[in-house]
């Protein structure tokens, strides 16, 4: 790697006793030059000869007390040592006001000041830099794998703030190789950096720099930055805005519900559904337990979105939080009645989607969309876009010259949350039927697209973070809106007379399993002392590599 960052790029630091020896050597020189000017105008002008420790001594007591000791009545009999006086009375008062914010302002600063630290002790850690990394999703998933992390941050408040909540924090330029080698980046496993396209590259040149045999992963906004990435070292650029679009695109090609219905096949005759858990809902706080206990509540809990993230099979014990979306089976309308909103389907609707803005999010899923053989009306107020639809998607004539009532659904890729918000009420006022799949990019803006009346929504701070996760924990395979994940339908010879905490399906092939098929029955959720039985099909989901593995391990020749 290139070698242009130099030891020498070390972080200004206050150096309080350097500083201090400055002043004093300042101020000493000032009095002997004072002292030198004071006895030449006392023999000049008053035929009075000083020697030159006697000057110093009139000098020091004129800048510190105002007096001039047996020199006071010839100061007064002469205008000109007056004069001379007055300009040491002025150099008191400029080196009192100097000395404040030289020495006594931090001074007091740092007497008051937490300051926070600069190094850490962690080990094999994951050192994350920027925006997107502070997100939950990826703490979430690094503290589940077990996987230590560090916070680099250069705003000291900052730091001190996430430490008092518990996380490992140190203070510093991540571009700089001292603050690398400060975070322990020589035993670290890997580093994710997001701080701006340009800044990225000097992060990454360091981070090569202190420990070439780590991961490196940059989140880039611009495509064009990729190939740049990739040459100063990055191991992975994760461009956030194309998963965000790919995200978008594949809910709109095919809902959750969609897919595990056609997986699992007509022969079981079982209906299966998506619900919003809304504001206000009475699900929002109760756990996946208590819903299948509930009374008047006869429905399984196949799944859901949890935030970014796709839970198979869920814990009894996991709570339901406001705006996740579950995959249910069983009497599923009676969710209505709790205050949770049945989202649409795609079945007997329109194969054209209508995409609202085009800029990278926008090209990104009109792009998808187009791949898999939907038809696409592009929608953005800018004439140079090259939309098919030139106009404001807040205004009732372009969402009639989109012909958004007869599209199957709506993609809001919109720049800002304000206009997603505003273009979701409007829209859902004149084609309710339309299902609206919303960007938002201020993830504290994702309830009030909902309210507003969007049927799935994704943050791209979420998304970005769903995406880091899968490259950071290999192990590990997470199903994120950006994960292309499927649904597979196998019989399983291979396990036949096992118990299924015996099989360990999960850990071997990377795939979750979501029921087992048994005399044209689907049993949800099968506990561990399951016994799969001959006939027995398994229903399971994963990515496509995990899917192929789930295959051969669970056929005869695996």
């Amino acid at each position: 790697m290139s070698s242009q960052l130099e030891p020498a790029d070390r972080e200004p630091a206050i150096d309080l006793g350097k500083r201090l020896l400055l002043v004093l050597a300042g101020v000493a020189l000032l009095v002997f030059v004072y002292a030198l000017i004071y006895r030449w105008a006392a023999l000049r002008y008053a035929g009075a000869e000083r020697s030159v420790v006697t000057a110093i001594q009139i000098v020091i007591e004129a800048l510190t007390t105002g007096s001039f000791g047996a020199d006071a009545a010839l100061v007064r009999e002469h205008s000109e040592l007056t004069t001379f006086v007055i300009l040491l009375n002025i150099t008191r008062l400029v080196l009192v006001f100097l000395a404040l914010p030289i020495l006594a302002v931090p001074l007091f600063k740092r007497a008051f000041d937490t300051q926070p630290p600069r190094e850490t002790g962690l080990q094999d850690h994951v050192v994350l830099c920027g925006n997107s990394a502070v997100d939950d999703v990826l703490r979430t998933e690094l503290d589940e794998a077990g996987i230590p992390y560090l916070f680099v941050r250069p705003d000291a408040d900052e730091v001190n703030e996430l430490r008092a909540d518990g996380f490992e924090a140190t203070y510093g330029n991540a571009e700089r190789v001292e603050t690398l080698r400060n975070a322990n980046f020589e035993n670290a496993r890997a580093i994710v950096t997001d701080m701006g396209d340009e800044r990225n590259l000097t992060v990454i040149l360091a981070a090569s720099r202190v420990n070439p045999d780590a991961t490196i992963v940059s989140v880039v906004e611009s495509r064009d930055a990729v190939a740049h990435h990739e040459y100063a070292g990055a191991d992975e650029v994760v461009l956030s805005k194309q998963s965000l679009g790919e995200s978008l695109a594949m809910r709109s090609i095919q809902t959750i519900s969609e897919r595990f219905q056609a997986a699992v096949g007509l022969t079981t005759q079982i209906d299966f559904g998506e619900y919003l858990v809304e504001d206000g809902s009475e699900l929002v706080g109760t756990t996946i337990e208590e819903i299948g206990a509930a009374d008047g509540l006869e429905i399984t809990v196949i799944g859901g979105w949890f935030g970014p993230r796709f839970l198979v099979s869920p814990p009894p014990e996991t709570e339901i939080l406001e705006n996740s979306i579950l995959l249910v089976s069983g009497d599923h309308e009676q969710l209505e009645t709790v205050g949770a909103r049945k989202l649409p389907t795609h079945r007997g609707q329109s194969s054209r989607v209508v995409v609202c803005g085009y800029g990278d999010v926008g090209q990104t899923v009109a792009n998808t969309l187009e791949g898999e053989g939907i038809d696409v009306t592009t929608v953005d107020f800018h004439v140079d876009t090259g939309a098919d639809v030139i106009g404001d998607i807040t205004d009732d004539h372009t969402i009639r010259e989109a012909n958004v009532a007869d599209a199957r659904s709506v993609v809001l890729a919109v720049e800002k949350d304000a206009t997603a918000i505003y273009s979701a009420i409007l829209i859902s006022h004149h084609a309710p039927d339309v299902e609206i799949i919303a960007r938002a990019n201020d993830p504290d803006n994702v309830w009030k697209l909902y309210n507003a009346g969007a049927d799935y929504v994704l943050s791209l701070p979420a998304v970005t973070d769903g995406v880091l996760a899968s490259a950071l924990i290999e192990e590990r395979e997470l199903l994120t809106p950006h994960n292309e994940f499927v649904f597979v339908r196998e019989t399983a010879p291979a396990l036949t007379g096992e118990r299924l905490d015996e099989t360990q399906i999960r850990e071997q092939t990377g795939c979750t399993l979501v029921g087992v098929e048994r005399d044209d029955e689907l049993i949800t959720n099968p506990g561990p002392a399951f016994t799969v039985e001959s006939g027995d099909i398994l229903v399971a989901t994963g990515r496509e590599a995990a899917v192929e593995r789930f295959r051969t391990f669970v056929s005869e020749d695996g």
